[in-house]
């Protein structure tokens, strides 16, 4: 069974980031609304947290099982490395799937009961992810999920069940999922930047392997811009306050310069930590601006 010790081990560097920032924007457009509820916060957390946790067993089981992680550059991995088996790793992930369900069936029923399709589909997207007999993650398409599900959908989302409304805050969710979410996608694109060589052995058609090392480095670039460009949006449709978030481009323009610089392998493990604080600080900063105004 997986114990705490190989959750820890089974974790990837972006999963306490991607979870936890989508809530901290959105909760922070529901203060900067008025409109704040901190326990339906607590359960937007939860469902983010124990989604996270599932992609990271969901991945480690159905890349396992395929043999993809045999010759592995990151970070470890349950099941290829044989400190647990397919079987636990995989009941690891329906338990995580399981708690994020209830969290979410919460949500719904004192919101709106169509979020529970919101939900399944973010399940679905989860699991087939690596999963499946055609897992999307093997054909270039895991950076757009990653930006929809964990951008835009858990932005949007968190703050929606705070306010039950799409107005005045539509927008500015928008623009703060499609910050959060390109930060969430850089992370992907240096982790698969550093698979390149084991995903194509493997026929692991990653969106790097299909744009290939150099135009794989000016996408993660590009994701930052994008990341910055969306902070300006959300100023000017709230405040100018939330240009506090800009702190972001400290830890990520020290992963930029490695990108750029050529590193492979190793290497790029510190790049996956740098964006996941800029995610982070993206969120936090930019939120306490909201916060303050």
């Amino acid at each position: 069974m997986a114990t705490p010790a190989h959750w820890i081990q089974g974790a990837r560097p972006r999963t306490l980031p991607a979870a936890v920032a989508p809530v901290v924007a959105g909760t922070a457009l529901a203060v900067y609304d008025g409109h704040e509820v901190w326990w339906k916060a607590a359960l937007a957390l939860v469902v983010s947290l124990a989604l996270q946790v599932a992609v990271n067993y969901a991945n480690d089981y159905s890349d396992g099982i395929r043999g993809t992680d045999d010759e592995r550059v990151g970070p470890l991995r349950l099941v290829g490395s044989g400190l647990a088996t397919p079987g636990a790793v995989k009941r690891a992930a329906f338990v995580s799937f399981g708690v994020a369900g209830a969290a979410g069936v919460a949500l719904a029923a004192t919101t709106a009961w169509w979020l529970l399709a919101v939900g399944l589909l973010c399940v679905l997207a989860a699991w087939f992810y690596t999963g499946g007999s055609k897992p999307y993650g093997y054909l270039g398409l895991g950076e757009l999920m990653v930006f929809v599900f964990f951008g835009l959908v858990a932005v949007v989302g968190t703050t929606y069940v705070q306010t039950e409304s799409w107005e005045p805050l539509g927008w500015a969710s928008l623009a703060a999922g499609t910050g959060v979410g390109a930060l969430a996608c850089a992370i992907l694109v240096a982790n698969n930047l550093r698979d390149i060589p084991t995903d194509t052995v493997s026929g692991k058609m990653t969106l790097a392997v299909r744009l290939g090392e150099r135009r794989t480095r000016l996408s993660f670039v590009l994701l930052v811009a994008i990341a910055a460009a969306a902070l300006v949006v959300l100023a000017l449709l709230t405040t100018w306050w939330a240009l506090l978030g800009l702190g972001f481009l400290v830890p990520a323009l020290a992963g930029a310069r490695t990108v750029l610089g050529g590193a492979q392998g190793p290497a790029l493990i510190p790049v996956l930590q740098q964006t996941g604080v800029a995610e982070l600080g993206w969120a936090v900063l930019a939120g306490l601006g909201l916060v303050l105004a």
